[in-house]
């Protein structure tokens, strides 16, 4: 009987860990539970009692529940960057977004937009806009999306652009990676690992075995085809 790893994935790098995962297994002997999120809902489940075996989340929130006791000392382990990208449904015109002027055109030319509420990419964006001067204009049409993924809204239609880091758009078939923001206004989110708290060698040595899994060759792979750089260790 296998032994039941538990791990909080974020939505970033959703692919690659789901892509690692029946080979980790077959090799420790262990069933995967992942519950995906943002990052900030790992932070407030964590916060309040629940815990994971490993934690994939950006740098900064792994390191905040390393001094809240939550992560073990010493197991933060970089794994990937991901920038903010736009997406429309799959073969729908895609609007310019390569310039500051462009990306303010397209976001007041869409007849509907939608980023994530909690996400790094949703706060961001929400950022973004105001910035440009045009939250008032966006947001009265917006569909901002409590969590999961922006793009299976888009997919659904309803709304025209969609918001969110590029990894996660190019989760979701059926919909089309149409760039990323401008430099300008670029957010690259660094995302780690970190082993939890409390556990038994066998799972610790599990954890160890998935973040080597997560740094290979065949992981930095698949980071490239699905809008990530993967950290070079």
């Amino acid at each position: 009987m296998s032994t039941a790893f538990k791990i909080f994935g974020c939505n970033a790098l959703r692919t690659v860990l789901l892509h690692s995962l029946p080979a980790f297994e077959r090799e420790c002997g262990v069933t995967a539970a992942v519950d995906f999120g943002s990052t900030n809902h790992t932070l407030e489940i964590m916060r309040g009692g629940a815990t994971a075996d490993l934690v994939i989340a950006t740098a900064s929130a792994i390191d905040s529940l390393t001094a809240e006791g939550k992560i073990q000392p010493g197991t933060r382990t970089d794994l990937a960057t991901a920038g903010v990208g736009a997406c429309v449904r799959a073969g729908a015109p895609q609007p310019d977004i390569s310039t500051v002027e462009a990306l303010k055109r397209a976001l007041l030319e869409a007849k509907s937009v939608s980023y994530s509420k909690a996400g790094q990419s949703g706060l961001h964006m929400a950022q973004v806009i105001a910035r440009l001067g045009v939250a008032d204009a966006v947001n009265a049409q917006a569909i901002i999306n409590a969590s999961g993924l922006v793009g299976e809204v888009v997919l659904r239609g309803d709304a025209e652009l969609g918001f969110q880091q590029a990894s996660e758009i190019l989760a979701v078939k059926g919909v089309d990676l149409i760039g990323l923001l401008p430099e300008a206004l670029q957010l690259n989110s660094l995302f780690a690992a970190g082993i939890g708290t409390c556990l038994t060698a066998e799972k610790r040595d599990a954890a160890q075995a998935l973040i080597r899994r997560l740094g290979s060759a065949e992981a930095a792979r698949v980071m490239h085809e699905n809008g990530l750089t993967p950290v070079t260790r």
